[in-house]
């Protein structure tokens, strides 16, 4: 297998330069990226990336390439699957402010670039052995309209993650300014009580992930019921089960919090349908 990157069009080999050093991206972390799974050598859910991906480039008053539209999207993503010779991987789409300035841009044209990487999992798998957890104590995610976007500062998830690993769990889980259990380091958050599943509403500032939206629709198809609202420490203590997603891995299910343990029951069954959804 080659790898290779799209850069506005353009494929280059991953392995040569493409972006110089004063990129907005490198300097302010001006953009946004999606995080998108490549199954069978097709990427799953574009129309969601691109609605969350569109709709962040509003709000960061970044203005798409010229005839950068969904289709094309669609086109260039392909591109770099076929090119790459990828059957199960991810892809990383990156948007950011091209031009110069300092915070205050020169334009706001924006630029992109795509990599391509692959994967041994062929599809979706739910993890052997459950995740250890426990509450990031240090800082709190405010709530706002980036709350949502997956835009390129995350060093507040890196420095959470940090955390996680220097006390040997596997993920943790993140508070909002209001106190409010939102997520984890690497996905979005859900819990089972009594067979009904109850995750972050995103008014609480969690983000808009690709993967929750899918599992909520996969949930609601199949008559399991969906409740987005707050959580608490509480509601992780009363839980059967605690699981998170994202986009990449689909869900990873949680063994332990504290000195609390998680069953993966319902986890198991929304893997079984995440995967007949994306084998079609």
């Amino acid at each position: 297998m080659s790898e290779w990157v799209d850069l506005n069009g353009t494929l280059h080999p991953a392995d040569s330069p493409v972006l110089r050093l004063d990129n907005r991206a490198f300097h302010f972390g001006d953009g946004l990226f999606e995080s998108i799974r490549v199954i069978n050598g097709r990427a799953c859910f574009l129309d969601a990336h691109w609605a969350r991906m569109s709709t962040g480039a509003d709000l960061l008053r970044i203005t798409l390439p010229a005839g950068f539209t969904r289709e094309r999207f669609g086109e260039a993503i392909a591109a770099v699957v076929a090119k790459s010779e990828i059957s199960s991987g991810r892809l990383r789409f990156t948007l950011f402010r091209g031009g110069g300035g300092y915070y205050r841009p020169e334009h706001d044209q924006g630029s992109y670039a795509i990599e391509a990487f692959s994967l041994k999992d062929a599809s979706y798998a739910l993890n052997p052995n459950g995740l250890l957890v426990d509450i990031w104590p240090e800082m709190r995610k405010p709530v706002n309209e980036l709350s949502r976007h997956k835009t390129l500062n995350c060093q507040y998830y890196i420095m959470a993650a940090l955390w996680s690993r220097a006390r040997g769990l596997d993920d943790c889980l993140l508070q909002n300014d209001r106190g409010n259990i939102i997520e984890s380091s690497a996905g979005n958050l859900f819990i089972v009580s009594n067979g009904v599943l109850y995750t972050p509403s995103l008014s609480d500032g969690c983000l808009g992930g690709v993967m929750r939206a899918q599992v909520i629709n996969l949930a609601l198809a199949n008559g399991i019921k969906v409740y987005e609202c707050s959580l608490n420490p509480q509601n992780l203590l009363a839980a059967d089960e605690l699981f998170f997603t994202n986009a990449i891995q689909g869900l990873r299910w949680v063994g332990g919090y504290r000195t609390k343990r998680y069953a993966h029951k319902l986890a198991g069954v929304i893997t079984e349908l995440l995967v007949t959804s994306t084998s079609s």
